[in-house]
């Protein structure tokens, strides 16, 4: 099969398309042909191993993976004997974890417990790679906060992957929201569920006079300490990102008042499904900025890099 690899962490240059094995699934196992895939932020942090706390997990002197790539649409190509939830042929889309699965590639295998699940039947393989990832991870503060009607937020970075989950999640929670993103941008931010807007090109967002329920940093620029002056009383500031938050995360949840939350990405399977049911119930839709092929991986790469993308950058894989 084809796939993205490299050998060593470093610049997107680093990656090259070769023919590689192709994967054998286990008797729990789905052998996937991947259709589509995104590039995004934390493969970016894969690929150039840096923040270098990254590779305690990844490799400290060089990638234990040699392919990137988290998250996939695609169909099932073998199962192993002792799977029953999927069939050959079943369109399906899934998520491994932040480290990668080696989804940048023409197959891939995953357990049939793991992080994949039906597709919608609405969506197209593309569509279907762009609800994954970033939606995976705005869908955990949100699955367990349970925000209620009538309630603030404040989305920073509005209109990346995770940013325009938010938007869309809180919007079916009824969730009163303000997206901090591009003037450019707007129309999207208000179509997602904006119900109002500040370009943070033109004004800081931080002394804005309303005050929130929740912060959400959805690109971890900004500090709990840089937001907390947004937050009510027991207000809630959750990051993607920012080594600077994981102070305020294990001391502020203990003193009652406004808080700090870190919660850990897990029940992958769970977070898929509550993605699916909103795409089914026409409460959620995919945001996808560029496409490329496999073979264009470095330029994908590149544009993920300058921080200016929108939604999802997807990679169509050719078989």
């Amino acid at each position: 099969m084809k796939a993205a690899v490299r050998s060593e962490y470093g610049p997107p240059e680093v990656l090259k398309i070769k023919e590689v094995e192709t994967p054998t699934p286990g008797k729990n196992d789905l052998l996937i042909s991947v259709q589509a895939t995104t590039v995004n932020r934390s493969d970016y942090h894969v690929l150039t191993g840096k923040p270098l706390f990254m590779r305690l997990f990844t490799g400290f002197f060089k990638p234990r993976l040699a392919s990137t790539g988290c998250d996939f649409a695609g169909t099932v190509e073998q199962a192993g004997k002792e799977v029953t939830s999927f069939r050959i042929g079943d369109r399906v889309m899934g998520f491994g974890d932040v480290i990668g699965i080696g989804t940048h590639a023409q197959f891939v295998t995953i357990g049939e417990n793991a992080g994949v699940v039906h597709m919608p039947e609405s969506l197209t393989f593309q569509e279907a790679a762009a609800c994954i990832e970033g939606a995976y991870y705005a869908s955990v503060p949100i699955r367990k906060i349970k925000p209620t009607a009538g309630q603030k937020a404040l989305v920073y970075g509005a209109t990346g992957a995770i940013g325009s989950s938010y938007l869309q999640f809180l919007k079916y929670y009824h969730v009163y929201t303000t997206a901090v993103c591009n003037t450019k941008d707007f129309d999207l931010a208000k179509s997602l569920g904006a119900d109002r807007c500040i370009d943070y090109k033109k004004e800081d967002f931080t002394k804005d006079n309303e005050r929130y329920d929740f912060v959400f940093d959805a690109v971890g620029k900004r500090s709990f300490y840089d937001c907390k002056v947004l937050m009510k009383e027991k207000g809630s500031y959750m990051s993607s990102g920012g080594l600077i938050n994981i102070l305020p995360t294990l001391y502020t949840p203990l003193l009652g008042g406004k808080r700090a939350l870190f919660i850990p990405p897990t029940d992958i399977k769970g977070g898929l499904l509550f993605i699916k049911e909103l795409i089914e119930k026409g409460k959620f839709k995919p945001v996808i900025d560029r496409v490329y092929p496999l073979e264009r991986i470095t330029e994908a790469y590149n544009y993920v890099a300058t921080g200016e993308k929108i939604g999802n950058v997807v990679l169509s894989i050719e078989h």
